[in-house]
């Protein structure tokens, strides 16, 4: 064999690696741009529907729980039984979602497709990580951050397309985004292709360690902080996602179109942070990386309260960016604390993430309700504090074992 068919092998092997962990990329974007549609719309949902805050939150609650609960379960199920083929069967939960969104003429069938959408993220976000991590080639910030920069600007084309195309047309538009499912679909079969062939390329290399690096106790005091630094995190985001154009538009007297404009604004910022968050923890660390975003926020979360729209637009797009960095870090720090249950670890925090997403969106509703949308934002300014937290984890060389072999 020559050394440019050797060549050639490893360039196409890199190429497939890297096909792979843009396929999953790709279609978390197309997951969260259909899930981000149901918050994008909230606006109509209220006017057509009668809707107070209660109900809102309520519909954020119903898709993040269903989606929190089950991803843990599929993360754990698949760490013992591999399920490359069920990748397209949640897109298809999704697809059934939007379908029923489409077509609700009561408020209990909203709750049902919210609840379909959120099964078909639960499926989908455990294995699609896995499958990002197996094709990371020892890069596993950068894997993860392009796998969940995906999602977060399909989070952000949805308050755009619902703008420009669902609040136009109203709510039977919602089903021309089953295209995207279906597209979804297809990739992910061939992702499921790919995911079997590794399987069987890999099938006679020993199973990775599950021994634990660091002491019992410590592992789950650390996993207790990153799941309260997670939940600060998205606590805030759940604010910012289910509440900001009302924000917006009570504060200001903006649009609802412009509001959309803002909201796309703050995801799109949050989708840059995410995709810089993984490499810089590559190099840096990603406990230099979890301190930055969480606690780094924070002078900006507590001004945004007080500030006029102009300066409300430019901080939103700071916070996004500063916060959102956190989560591959987050992602990547506990897997390394539990080797050997990537599935478990990635369906416990983004599970985490949705729960707790879900639960804040359900309170603050009943918050903004009583005390007003202001005092929502008020309060949530000092959530970022718990990034002090950060100084009780582990360094990552400690995590890694490092330091025992030194």
């Amino acid at each position: 064999m020559t050394d440019t068919t050797i060549q050639r092998q490893r360039d196409s092997a890199e190429t497939t690696v890297f096909a792979v962990i843009f396929a999953v990329s790709f279609c978390h974007l197309l997951n969260d741009m259909m899930q981000s549609l149901l918050a994008a719309i909230y606006p109509m949902l209220k006017d057509n529907y009668g809707l107070n805050f209660k109900q809102i939150g309520l519909l954020t609650l119903t898709f993040q729980v269903t989606a929190s609960l089950l991803q843990p379960v599929v993360g754990a199920y698949t760490d013992k039984r591999p399920m490359p083929y069920s990748l397209p069967v949640g897109m298809a939960f999704s697809l059934a979602g939007l379908a029923i969104l489409s077509v609700a003429a009561h408020y209990y069938m909203l709750l049902l497709g919210a609840a379909m959408i959120g099964i078909g993220s639960s499926i989908f976000h455990p294995e699609s990580s896995r499958v990002a991590r197996m094709a990371s080639g020892g890069r596993h910030g950068l894997a993860q951050s392009f796998f969940q920069v995906g999602g977060n600007f399909g989070t952000a084309l949805g308050p755009l397309l619902a703008a420009f195309i669902v609040l136009p047309r109203g709510q039977q538009s919602i089903a021309w985004f089953s295209a995207a499912a279906l597209v979804g679909m297809i990739i992910l079969y061939l992702v499921g292709n790919w995911y079997q062939r590794y399987r069987a390329a890999n099938a006679n290399r020993p199973a990775a360690s599950r021994a634990l690096r660091l002491p019992r106790r410590k592992v789950v005091i650390s996993l207790v902080i990153l799941a309260l630094l997670v939940f600060t995190k998205n606590i805030y985001l759940a604010s910012i996602s289910s509440y900001y154009t009302f924000y917006v538009i009570h504060k200001f007297g903006v649009t609802v179109q412009e509001s959309q404009m803002l909201l796309f604004l703050f995801l799109g910022a949050a989708a840059v942070g995410t995709v810089l968050g993984g490499p810089i923890g590559d190099k840096i660390g990603t406990k230099a990386v979890i301190w930055f975003s969480i606690l780094g926020v924070l002078p900006f979360t507590l001004v945004m309260p007080y500030a006029n729209l102009f300066w409300t637009g430019v901080l939103t797009v700071i916070i996004g960016f500063i916060l959102s960095s956190a989560f591959p870090a987050i992602v990547v720090f506990a897997q390394e604390l539990v080797p050997g249950r990537v599935g478990t670890i990635a369906g416990i925090f983004f599970g985490f993430a949705f729960g707790m997403a879900g639960i804040a969106a359900a309170v603050l509703g009943v918050v903004a309700d009583n005390k007003g949308i202001d005092f929502v934002y008020a309060v949530c300014s000092y959530l970022p504090f718990l990034g002090l937290l950060t100084i009780f984890l582990p360094g990552m060389k400690e995590v890694r074992g490092e330091t025992a072999r030194a």
